[in-house]
């Protein structure tokens, strides 16, 4: 039982990565643009929505990685 709850969470935090990886800005202005922002990316910085998304897909990467480290210690 304890098996599924990992490999829940492992699937979960997964499909959080992709949809947090995502969002992040690459060459445009990625999520400020995604909400109507006309103030150029040079211009503007870091929002406070780039840092709490980098704080969010930094916390979903660690509870994938220690998710992992627990399935291979479980299984290996």
């Amino acid at each position: 039982m304890l098996t599924d709850v990992i490999v829940g969470v492992e699937v979960l935090s997964s499909f959080a990565l992709i949809l947090l990886i995502l969002l992040h800005s690459g060459r445009g202005g990625g999520l400020s643009d995604m909400f109507g922002s006309t103030v150029g990316t040079a211009a503007s910085g870091s929002t406070v929505a780039e840092k709490n998304l980098d704080r969010l897909t930094v916390a979903f990467a660690v509870v994938f990685a220690f998710s992992t480290v627990i399935i291979g210690l479980r299984w290996g």
